[in-house]
């Protein structure tokens, strides 16, 4: 049992490609960077895919527009693949240096890929309030359900029932409803896809960066190494293909007022059951964003 538990996930690795293999989005990643510290079939890298597709694709904002600021873990190298400007910043403390950046120069657009422990855990209080100010930021949050980094430690968002490195016996504690808690404290535009909808993904970042204000992306990601294999539900492909059975597509119309219908089911031995995705906000009638509203209170455009 031991040594099946450390075999190597090979699956997804490709062997002697016939041709040289080039990212579509080489010219947007740091070249002397790579390889990435991921795990291959990791669903982080193609959330960072998704958002160089986004800006590439789904926006108009120039480049030189966006910073991307980054906290702890394993999301949080994302900041320095990317080849734009950019910001690792402390465990938990992205979105407060993001808030400067978009305070110090409105024109900036901050874009913060972190994962859910920095930014559930040890970052919630700094999220809630730049949700409550409105600051006009993108929040692209992974949500793998474990602490990957630091070796596969329970997280804020584990389901009851899973097993990880600091609850072999399975997860007593309820988990957090990511998106319930950003629009509960004032995101006006909240959105949910699993890394198998990678072009609804792409389209969500790029609305939720056009969107003035605080907008906040969930992306749920597979880390199959730490929570998949200690929850046997197999590697990179399999539970990509376990997001594709239990995604569930729901809009506004279809949550109304009851944001639990948002919530993420588990159960143990089968996995994930049940995955909400969707367009879950878009305030149009939006409170005034923070940089605009100290402006106005300062005169500082007169």
């Amino acid at each position: 049992m031991v040594a099946k538990e450390l075999e190597i996930d090979t699956s997804t690795l490709v062997k002697k490609p016939k041709i040289k293999l080039q990212h579509t989005h080489e010219d947007l990643l740091r070249k002397k960077a790579i390889p990435t510290i991921y795990c291959p079939g990791c669903g982080i890298g193609t959330t960072i895919n998704a958002f160089l597709e986004a800006i590439t694709k789904y926006t108009i904002i120039p480049h030189n527009d966006i910073i991307v600021v980054s906290g702890i873990g394993c999301t949080g190298r994302a900041s320095g693949y990317v080849n734009l400007d950019g910001f690792h910043a402390l465990h938990g403390r992205a979105i407060p240096f993001a808030s400067g950046v978009e305070i110090a120069k409105p024109k900036m657009k901050p874009v913060i890929i972190s994962g859910d422990g920095d930014l559930f855990s040890i970052g919630l209080g700094h999220l809630a309030h730049a949700a409550r100010r409105n600051i006009d930021m993108t929040v692209i949050c992974v949500n793998n359900a474990i602490y990957g980094l630091t070796g596969g430690q329970d997280a804020p968002t584990t389901p009851v029932g899973a097993k990880t490195k600091t609850t072999p016996y399975g997860k007593i504690s309820f988990p957090f409803n990511l998106s319930h808690i950003a629009i509960a404290n004032g995101a006006t535009f909240c959105a949910r896809y699993t890394v198998y909808e990678f072009v609804q993904l792409a389209k969500a970042i790029g609305r939720g960066m056009t969107h003035q204000g605080f907008s906040f992306i969930e992306v749920i990601s597979n880390c199959h190494v730490n929570f998949g294999r200690r929850n046997n539900l197999g590697d990179s492909i399999a539970m990509r293909k376990m997001f594709k059975e239990v995604r569930v597509p729901m809009k506004e119309t279809d949550i109304g007022l009851d944001i639990h219908k948002t919530d993420i089911k588990f159960e143990v031995g089968k996995g994930f059951t049940r995955i909400p995705t969707g367009i879950f906000l878009n305030e149009r009638d939006k409170p005034e964003e923070f940089s605009e509203r100290i402006i106005d209170a300062y005169e500082f455009n007169k």
